[in-house]
């Protein structure tokens, strides 16, 4: 079965434009968040953590489910050159496809829960993620004065509050999506975050039990140079190909 499946998945790339070709794994990063979709437009996925050792990519714990956009997904802009395939823009529905750097854990405790490495940031009432495309501070997380607490849309059209209401983003990490630079309406406040429950899309994130992203965040350290690798499954890196079953 495992090899009929890698056969499938191989007569699935050769069909693909040449200009479709996977993204690779940046040299120098030895652990991928790898998020795999059947298809552009399915918005559930599987997580697999990968760990790079002397005899290769190795998993790291058990296969997560997660949701991604209600859209599916959409080229992104980081560390890779997209391919054939829908663009993400901002308001689409899609999560970015690519290959991104992860920025700031963050959460609604002051301090890291137990065993975090990643940089560590606390959301507070004060805190926004801005997803005016019209701001000069477009895609950033920004914190405003306390005499501004109650009308943060005095300084921006839109934007994300970090500190919710509900659970969603009581654990997270920031996805470098459209940051090096910014490109006004292409997509932002991309984040790792809680999921609401199973098979509940998200507007362009990746989501997921608490415990698995509590385990996700515990595993990563800056050391390893993470990245999140986001694709339908037929654009898996060659490199990972056999982790994919």
């Amino acid at each position: 079965m495992q090899n009929t499946f890698r056969l499938l998945v191989l007569l699935a790339l050769l069909w693909l434009p040449a200009c479709a070709t996977p993204p690779a794994v940046p040299g120098g990063s030895t652990q991928v968040l790898l998020c795999t979709t059947d298809a552009w437009q399915d918005a559930t996925a599987t997580l697999r953590c990968l760990e790079l050792s002397p005899s290769g990519w190795q998993l790291a714990m058990p296969d997560i489910a997660v949701n991604v956009g209600e859209n599916g997904l959409g080229w992104g802009l980081g560390l890779h050159a997209s391919g054939d395939g829908p663009a993400k823009h901002e308001g689409d529905g899609r999560a970015p496809a690519g290959v991104f750097a992860l920025g700031t854990a963050f959460g609604y405790a002051k301090t890291a829960p137990t065993g975090f490495m990643m940089p560590y940031r606390q959301a507070t009432s004060r805190d926004y993620f801005v997803d005016g495309a019209d701001s000069p501070v477009y895609n950033q997380w920004q914190r405003i004065p306390v005499s501004e607490i109650n009308d943060p849309k005095r300084k921006w059209s839109s934007c994300e509050r970090m500190r919710r209401d509900d659970a969603l983003y009581e654990l997270g990490m920031v996805v470098n999506h459209n940051m090096d630079p910014a490109v006004p309406g292409r997509g932002s406040a991309i984040f790792l975050h809680v999921w609401r429950g199973p098979n509940s899309p998200t507007s362009g994130c990746t989501s997921m039990a608490r415990a698995d992203l509590l385990r996700v965040l515990q595993w990563l350290r800056p050391q390893g140079r993470p990245v999140l690798v986001q694709v339908p499954v037929a654009l898996v890196p060659h490199d990972l190909l056999a982790l994919v079953q």
